[in-house]
């Protein structure tokens, strides 16, 4: 990127349960925070086609994501351990919960829960990720 941040894309996968929606958050596998799936822009793919790949490599979900970002959040990874070290900026497209995969690449690497809005907004620690899931309403997504 041009401001020298490196940019990733993430699923905000989500589900309706009793007229009210619930966010899918994983752990990381570094940290253990709670977050988002989330990864690189693969090469041939578009940026929701990645976060997708993501949200089943880390989660083992599938469904509907929209082609469009719903907004951006940034942090900051100065951890060598894994070798990823900069300034992150992260693009957020919503995907639409179908059913998760018996099997999926890293199944028993992570912990998934299914939350609140509400909880999703106390787990996770970005500011600004805090606020799109805030702002987060599935009536207003078209993943069509």
């Amino acid at each position: 990127m041009p401001d020298g941040r490196i940019r990733q894309v993430a699923a905000l996968v989500y589900r309706v349960k009793k007229n009210q929606p619930e966010i899918l958050l994983i752990t990381s596998r570094g940290t253990g925070r709670w977050v988002l799936p989330k990864g690189w822009p693969q090469i041939g793919k578009t940026f929701a086609q990645s976060a997708r790949a993501e949200a089943f490599e880390e989660a083992g979900v599938r469904g509907d994501i929209a082609p469009f970002s719903i907004g951006t959040y940034t942090y900051a990874k100065h951890d060598m351990s894994d070798g990823e070290v900069g300034d992150f900026i992260v693009d957020v497209f919503p995907m639409h919960f179908s059913h998760q995969q018996k099997n999926w690449p890293e199944r028993g690497v992570r912990k998934l829960e299914w939350l609140s809005v509400e909880e999703s907004v106390r787990r996770v620690e970005e500011p600004e990720l805090k606020a799109l899931l805030a702002g987060f309403d599935p009536a207003l997504v078209d993943v069509r």
